[in-house]
């Protein structure tokens, strides 16, 4: 397929390309960004006149659910819900049933996803066997398999001398550990401690929580040079040690959550189990601090935190109800209202969006790593065409995830999809588009 995108506004932040020109498309790459080849015929012009052109979105936090969760997400419906919010590339932690810790069970995932042909899927394999904290899977086979990292997803792993033996294999072969810093006894309540929590009468999860684990996992890469990607930061805390750990040069990185850079623990208001998430939204200094750490580049990437959640489990008490919101079709427009509220620019808002997340997974990209979040010639042909002045109103019949749960249900958004295009063929057209 040979495609034409013509008169877009075209951003690379990762070259700070902005100008309006034609990108051409062929054999799933991009072959002239400024204008076509001499004598390229392409099959389809796009005509992307008044629409920003810019790298597919890279999503490093998204459960897909399957398997062994079908009845919170099927493939199919996560997959649709990704190309649909711009998203040409996601990470996929493993903590499915069962879980992925196992070859086979990687490639059948992969297989699912490709057959699909719709957005790339790079999943995570678990760090322990069955995610028990105990003993270290087969780091190696999994690798060969896809797994671009490995990880515990959501579930602590409370022994340190397990977690230095993991670090110190991964720094050996090179391999990548993601952890979301959470300390396990400090870590189990539901709401963020303060005086809102204890006004509601809901169990705490204070800030150590976090700056615990952290001072843990950063004395473990001192120790062992592990390359470690901090999933999630959500305190003001948490940043200052990061920003510290990068300033001594450790190779380590971290990424947000949509849900931790907009909202706080006000926004539970009445016990709105929409708000149930991990890791529980925190005070106003805490999210100020995520936004200034992110437009500063301490954190690397915004990530959806996709968790899609049934009816009948987010339907319940708040402090019963399963933690977790939709967030794929959402990520595009949360990230351009904080490039507009912070004032930093579309470039930088798009950034931690495209090549910075590409810029994490690295060498585990494989053929893709040279050119992957960005628009340059020779690059693989992954594009979002968005309409960043248009709005839309996020409602539970608008998502195509089949988790209808979120935040910012009701919120209007700025920045409107009208094309994905993974690997040179069309994956999404809106309607509006067609």
């Amino acid at each position: 397929m040979k495609i034409l995108i013509r008169n877009g506004r075209v951003i690379d932040p990762s070259r700070n390309f902005d100008e309006i020109c034609d990108v051409a498309l062929a054999a799933g790459r991009i072959i002239g960004v400024g204008q076509a080849p001499a004598g390229f015929s392409p099959n389809r012009t796009i005509d992307a006149r008044g629409c920003i052109v810019a790298p597919g979105l890279i999503d490093l936090a998204a459960r897909l659910r399957e398997p062994g969760h079908e009845h919170e997400g099927m493939l199919e419906s996560e997959m649709a819900a990704a190309v649909a919010g711009g998203v040409t590339s996601l990470v996929c932690p493993p903590d499915t049933e069962p879980v992925l810790d196992e070859p086979g069970l990687v490639d059948m995932l992969k297989f699912r996803a490709e057959k699909l042909h719709q957005a790339r899927v790079y999943p995570l394999g678990a760090l322990t066997r069955n995610l028990a904290g105990e003993v270290l899977t087969e780091m190696a086979e999994l690798t060969e398999s896809g797994c671009v990292g490995f990880s515990q997803a959501e579930v602590p792993l409370p022994n340190t001398q397990v977690l230095h033996r993991a670090l110190q294999y991964a720094s050996t072969f090179g391999y990548a550990v993601w952890l979301r810093p959470q300390e396990v006894h400090l870590g189990k309540g539901v709401a963020a401690s303060g005086p809102l929590a204890t006004r509601l009468g809901l169990s705490g999860v204070p800030v150590a929580a976090e700056t615990i684990a952290l001072h843990t996992i950063l004395e473990l890469v001192r120790a062992t040079r592990a390359r470690v990607h901090l999933c999630r930061l959500s305190s003001a805390a948490g940043v200052a040690l990061v920003r510290q750990a990068k300033e001594e040069g450790l190779d380590v990185t971290c990424d947000v959550s949509i849900n931790s850079l907009h909202l706080t623990d006000v926004d539970i208001g009445y016990f709105d189990s929409r708000m149930r998430l991990n890791p529980p939204l925190r005070q106003q200094r805490d999210r100020d601090a995520l936004r200034e750490a992110l437009a500063d580049g301490t954190i690397d990437a915004l990530v959806s935190d996709h968790t899609p959640v049934d009816e009948d489990a987010k339907t319940l008490p708040f402090a019963e109800a399963e933690p977790g919101a939709t967030g794929l079709e959402l990520l595009l427009g949360l990230a351009l209202r904080w490039g507009q509220e912070s004032g930093i620019g579309l470039v930088r808002a798009l950034g931690v969006l495209t090549h910075e997340p590409a810029r994490v997974l690295g060498s585990a990209l494989g053929t893709l790593q040279a050119s992957a979040g960005q628009l340059v010639d020779g690059g693989v042909a992954d594009v979002c065409i968005f309409d960043a002045s248009a709005e839309w109103t996020v409602t539970p019949e608008r998502l195509r995830s089949q988790g209808r749960h979120t935040p910012f249900a009701g919120h209007a958004l700025p920045g409107v999809v009208r094309y994905t295009i993974v690997g040179g063929q069309v994956a999404f057209e809106s309607r509006e588009a067609s």
